[in-house]
């Protein structure tokens, strides 16, 4: 498995566990710290969680509903 894709699970991981349908960029960064000891060479865990957000918004996972706001899509969607 390449690092991109590692990421990609990462994150939306962390959407999942958060348990909540609309979360704030915030919350996200909550999971730096543990983000950081996954990716310990990555000295732009922000940066990757901002990047893999987007991602998982251009595959239809999630939406942007305001700046730092997201949305978890439903299935249905």
């Amino acid at each position: 498995m390449n690092a991109e894709r590692s990421w990609l699970e990462s994150i939306k991981d962390c959407v999942v566990r958060l348990r909540k349908k609309e979360f704030t960029l915030d919350d996200m960064y909550e999971f730096e710290p543990e983000l950081s000891n996954t990716y310990p060479n990555n000295n732009f865990v922000r940066d990757n969680i901002r990047q893999q957000l987007q991602v998982l918004r251009d595959g239809g996972y999630l939406e942007f509903t305001e700046p730092g706001t997201y949305r978890v899509r439903d299935s249905t969607e």
